[in-house]
């Protein structure tokens, strides 16, 4: 169809309709689609659109955050919420929801977290390869996102994520990839922000040379909303889809760019044809829309809260609780849980249960046999848009547990919070349940794992440190770019290696019932192991497995996850639990990937402290040499935080920030950057904050979203987010920079 359009047709199909819909050009059988948010639950917005979860949405069902899900480990159960979410998606007419994101949770304190599925790439990848997967067996479209890099929200829309290449490829793409060979989705998003210089948007090697000739992604490329840098670079690097639409971006600088000979336009046509292959596909798919249970999908939401729910401690086995005994019920979370996040994943929910109206008021706190306190992260702790100040909890939800626990002795604590938390309280308290943000269904599974109807089966999908400065990262994160400065040491690859005490170790969980591990058996590389339930109730395990690399050669984690599986078992069952490994689990990245040759020694079990050693494996490989700055650095024995000084030698290169300056400013500088040198940005920025927080109660996390992204927004993303003519921004930009008569006459011009 390409070759019968005209070349202004096909970069106008290139760019979105409007906020959440691709252009339809009838005259040529292409049909607009229409996408919304997903990651969680639909967030169809039909009457006036917007990323930050403003306006009202049709009811779906709100799933459990991904914080939560990954808890969960199970491959199969993230098969069935992308599944429910596709047939909610057919229903309701929508041909690709955005979704899931598969970003390494690099710092605790990073806004989205919630979004996120965990420090790991391994388990990321997983959960994201079986939820596109099932979600995409009827035709409907998933976004994988945010590709890639993404691992901050301060600064989001133009900073630069700086690190070197085997960071990049073992930690920050290795998600990406699983997902993307596994998965297959028809979409996925590029990210806002530049990596080592170069936007996303414009990633050549991103974008093509791995993401398509590397990896076999044959779907489209669509920007996130307002990410689009240069749409010239971003038909030659493969960036497909301009969203959101109506500001006609750069369309006329793509003209004259095929027109000089600057730009093949067969560049362009293969980017019409990606976006007409999607949204026919698409229309294809929504002809046969299946029935959609939306009673199902809520008890699936609750199964799902159920299975991913994390008991953090269980003194004296005080859970689960007994009918017969007279329970307090505590805390502003029993009538108002916390059970999403903040942003452009905000679901209107179809129904729900708050854990009040399932538990009852309860008895006052003196008199009762046991106090749970329901607490956490309020929404404005945690959002998108904003990165936490800090790790700790409101000084009042501290205080209200410490003083239930002197009132008390039985005291169990609840956690609704979407990131871990400092717990210095944990100790004066006789459990901790985590529910993470568990979706409609909370309440109602709550009570379940309360009183023993569920069983607590979830594992941490990121480590809890004791207090934030224990993160490695604490010291520079986040700075207008992010500064990978630790490498490949993210989560427990850093706790292990320094040495560090943590809270709650990245793959611990308790159960109501015992689990035991025997007669560990490889072969080859085959590995198994049987998994027997001693304990009193029916539960389930979650089998991890990880490789302890040799530690004499070029350095490495002491330990990485590759295998794990999740296996319910009855009283006195048992059961085996085989894994079967390739070479990309032994493999560094070395200009490409290579096993080191060694010994490499296979742990298997469920609790990170008691791993069982199952064997050896012997790789006949490659020699890796080690890098000349490697002795005696920071990365051989990683403690504290990395200096400049030992990254820029690890990087092999100065690093060099990023500067504004009154002269220079550019239209990827924003209001924010440019208000301290120029009158015209101070109005502009006193203007434009005014508007965005019209009627918005200042204090909450839509106030600190609109804050922010109004601010920080280069002036780039407000043309397209705001869909107006260039002339204004290029008129402002000229003022902004000391050409104040030029400026003016940019701002008076036509067209």
């Amino acid at each position: 169809m390409a070759n019968k359009m005209t070349l202004k047709d096909k970069i106008t199909l290139c760019d979105g309709k409007n906020f959440w819909e691709t252009r339809d050009f009838p005259e040529y059988g292409i049909p607009s689609m229409f996408m919304c948010d997903g990651p969680h639950g639909l967030r169809k917005q039909e009457n006036y659109g917007d990323h930050m979860g403003i306006h009202d949405s049709r009811p779906a069902t709100c799933f459990p955050t991904a914080v939560s899900t990954a808890c969960s480990w199970d491959e199969e159960l993230l098969g069935q919420i992308g599944a429910a979410i596709a047939a909610e998606a057919a229903e309701q007419g929508v041909g690709v929801f955005l979704g899931p994101g598969v970003n390494i949770k690099r710092n605790p304190l990073c806004g989205r977290n919630f979004e996120y599925f965990s420090e790991d790439p391994y388990l990321a990848g997983k959960l994201a390869a079986s939820f596109i997967k099932n979600a995409q067996k009827n035709g409907i479209g998933t976004c994988v996102k945010h590709f890639a890099c993404n691992n901050q929200e301060y600064r989001r829309l133009h900073s630069d994520s700086i690190l070197d290449e085997r960071t990049l490829r073992e930690i920050y793409l290795t998600p990406f990839e699983i997902a993307v060979r596994g998965g297959k989705p028809k979409t996925v998003m590029c990210a806002y922000n530049k990596i080592n210089g170069t936007y996303c948007s414009d990633h050549v090697e991103l974008l093509t040379g791995i993401l398509r000739e590397e990896w076999g992604f044959d779907g489209l490329v669509m920007t996130d909303w307002g990410a689009m840098h240069n749409r010239i670079a971003g038909f030659r690097a493969g960036c497909d889809l301009n969203m959101p639409g109506g500001s006609n971006y750069m369309a006329p600088e793509v003209l004259e760019a095929v027109a000089r000979g600057e730009l093949d336009e067969a560049m362009i046509d293969r980017s019409a044809e990606r976006v007409q292959k999607m949204v026919l596909e698409a229309a294809e798919a929504l002809k046969n829309k299946p029935p959609c249970d939306y009673e199902a999908h809520h008890e699936l939401a609750r199964i799902v809260a159920e299975q991913s729910a994390v008991l953090l401690k269980n003194e004296d086995h005080i859970l689960p609780l007994k009918e017969e005994q007279k329970i307090a019920i505590v805390g502003q979370m029993a009538k108002n849980m916390r059970y999403q996040g903040a942003g452009s994943s905000y679901i209107n929910p179809t129904k729900l249960v708050q854990p009040v109206e399932v538990l009852g008021e309860g008895v006052s706190v003196e008199e009762a046999d046991v106090a749970v306190v329901l607490t956490g992260l309020p929404p404005e702790f945690e959002g998108e848009g904003f990165d936490r100040e800090h790790m700790a909890m409101p000084v009042e939800q501290v205080k209200l547990i410490e003083e239930v626990a002197v009132k008390n002795p039985n005291t169990v604590v609840v956690l609704f919070c979407g990131a871990p938390v400092e717990t210095p309280w944990a100790d004066k308290v006789k459990a901790i349940l985590y529910m993470g943000l568990p979706g409609q269904a909370g309440g109602e599974a709550l009570k379940n794992l309360l009183y023993g109807v569920a069983n607590p089966s979830g594992k941490l999908a990121e480590t809890w440190p004791v207090k934030y400065g224990d993160c490695p990262s604490a010291s520079y994160y986040p700075q207008r770019d992010g500064q990978y400065r630790e490498g490949i040491y993210v989560g427990y690859r850093y706790y292990d290696k320094a040495n560090v005490d943590v809270r709650w170790k990245f793959g611990f969980g308790l159960s109501y019932t015992e689990f035991i591990y025997s007669d560990p058996i490889i072969d080859g590389e085959n590995v198994s192991i049987t998994v027997t339930n001693v304990g009193p109730y029916a539960g389930a395990e979650v089998v991890q497995l990880y490789i302890a690399p040799p530690q004499d050669g070029i350095h490495r984690p002491l330990r990485e996850l590759k295998g794990f599986a999740k296996v319910p078992l009855q009283p006195d069952e048992k059961r085996t639990v085989h894994f079967e490994l390739d070479e990309r689990c032994f493999a560094v990245w070395d200009d490409g990937w290579k096993v080191p040759t060694g010994r490499y020694t296979i742990l298997v079990g469920g609790h990170p402290d008691h791993l069982v050693v199952a064997g050896t494996i012997e790789k006949a490989g490659q020699t890796v040499a080690i890098p000349p700055w490697q002795p005696g650095s920071w990365y051989e024995k990683p403690d504290g935080s990395p200096s400049l000084e030992q990254w820029e030698r690890m990087l092999g290169r100065k690093y060099q920030p990023s500067i504004s300056q009154k002269g220079q400013f550019t239209m990827n500088d924003s209001l924010l950057d440019m208000k301290e040198h120029s009158l015209v940005m101070r109005v502009m920025y006193w203007f434009v904050k005014r508007k965005a927080t019209k009627g918005v109660q200042p204090g909450t996390a839509l106030y600190r979203m609109l804050v922010e992204t109004s601010s920080t927004n280069p002036l780039r993303s407000m043309q397209i987010l705001g869909g107006l003519r260039a002339n204004l921004f290029h008129g402002l930009l000229a003022m902004a920079n000391g050409r104040f008569f030029h400026g003016l006459r940019l701002l008076l011009k036509r067209g």
